[in-house]
């Protein structure tokens, strides 16, 4: 029986082309092998298989570029006083013995009951959960992280060799590597896991100018992250400085003009920062709905957008956000800025998120060639770009490498 199938709906988005009204998708394998008008791509495969969804659009699959799946048995709850707070309170959150392993599965299948078929996974315990997630129909970019300052500096060696462990890679599951943050590793170990990433060629992401006293801490090492230490007990005097921002600090490690570096969050950027990203290739992934959980002041997504830089949507965590529901981030993002096109939106949920995880040239479009990787909303309109946008939908269809996924999977995963 011949393994090719074609999908056909009232419309298809492939994102890097113009919507098609009476599209289809032809898939063979796991791959894309044609995308265009229904009637014609019928008379091109009359032996396929057909799959009709009707009034539906069909998009590819959705790209969650920063998430923390080992954190999803976790309740965000109501907003903390402050970030500092929040940290202070996430043991707390994850209870008194974790299973990180089931949390991340747990995390993978919420993520594809969203329509969400790849995500850039942040994980401090990737020894944990990338076995978990190895075989699991979500394709995932595993960030394994690099973390420890003050007293737990002498855990970097460790974390740094588990994150770059490559026994667990596999089809679906990526290795990457994250020197969690500057204010989170010592300026020489935030060099050398950099320098690791760019040696072994291996994806990197970084939180980045996440708060507004970060310069404070890296310069003098004094403010809040200082008062953090101390309460953690992990403070110690000689903890290295940097003269500079957060993002001179990656410049200066030479992630600013990497094109497989990834900074989460940005949340705090200046002019001549901005600049700075607009000159290399980095990519930003901006979290609207975990940006509003800690009050940050407006985003600049519009203007690194309008600068050039590529911006990618993330959720970030369940301790930070409702779920993992990533067309949510985008229904913020539509509702603070109504003015910006549905098509610039759903392009930061999926090729520009796609390429923030260095995984452009695999998913993020439905194009020919492609992974046949697809998530379909049922519509009304025609506008269903907008509609999704203003409405609670839920996908109607996910599918993963030409395979359609089951709730049974999705709740198993």
């Amino acid at each position: 029986m011949s393994d090719v199938t074609i999908i056909t709906a009232a419309w298809v988005a492939p994102i890097a082309a113009p919507i098609i009204r009476e599209g289809a998708v032809v898939i063979d394998g796991n791959r894309i092998v044609a995308v265009g008008a229904a009637r014609d791509l019928r008379s091109t495969y009359p032996d396929a298989r057909h799959h009709d969804v009707g009034d539906a659009l069909l998009l590819p699959g959705l790209v969650n570029a920063h998430a923390h799946l080992e954190l999803s048995g976790c309740a965000a709850g109501d907003s903390p006083a402050s970030f500092i707070e929040w940290i202070a309170s996430l043991q707390g959150k994850l209870g008194p013995a974790p299973d990180f392993a089931a949390a991340a599965k747990a995390g993978a299948g919420q993520s594809l009951s969203f329509g969400v078929t790849a995500a850039g996974d942040i994980s401090q315990h990737c020894h944990i959960t990338r076995p978990a997630l190895r075989d699991g129909p979500l394709r995932v970019v595993s960030y394994g992280e690099a973390i420890g300052i003050g007293v737990s500096r002498r855990k970097v060696d460790e974390r740094l060799a588990r994150a770059i462990d490559r026994s667990t890679a596999s089809d679906r599951l990526t290795i990457g590597l994250s020197p969690h943050a500057p204010y989170s590793l010592e300026r020489d170990d935030y060099f050398r896991v950099a320098r690791t990433a760019c040696e072994l060629n291996l994806p990197l992401a970084t939180h980045l100018n996440e708060l507004p006293y970060e310069r404070e801490f890296l310069e003098r090492r004094s403010g809040p992250f200082r008062e953090l230490l101390e309460r953690l007990g992990l403070w110690q005097d000689e903890i290295e400085t940097f003269a500079g921002s957060p993002m001179q600090l990656a410049k200066a490690a030479g992630l600013v003009h990497s094109p497989t570096a990834l900074f989460a969050h940005v949340n705090y950027c200046d002019d001549d920062e901005l600049a700075a990203l607009a000159s290399g290739q980095a990519s930003v992934v901006y979290c609207p709905r975990t940006h509003a959980y800690f009050g940050h002041p407006p985003h600049r997504w519009r203007d690194m957008l309008a600068a050039g830089i590529n911006v990618a949507v993330g959720t970030d965590s369940c301790a930070s956000s409702p779920d993992l529901n990533l067309v949510d981030d985008l229904r913020l993002l539509h509702r603070i800025a109504p003015d910006v096109p549905a098509q610039t939106l759903w392009e930061m949920a999926t090729i520009r998120g796609a390429r923030a995880i260095a995984q452009q040239s695999l998913v993020g479009s439905i194009e020919v060639a492609k992974a046949a990787d697809l998530t379909i909303f049922l519509v009304q309109s025609d506008d269903p770009l907008t509609e999704i946008l203003e409405s609670s939908a839920l996908p109607a269809e996910v599918w993963i490498a030409g395979r359609r996924i089951s709730h049974a999977t999705m709740e198993r995963s």
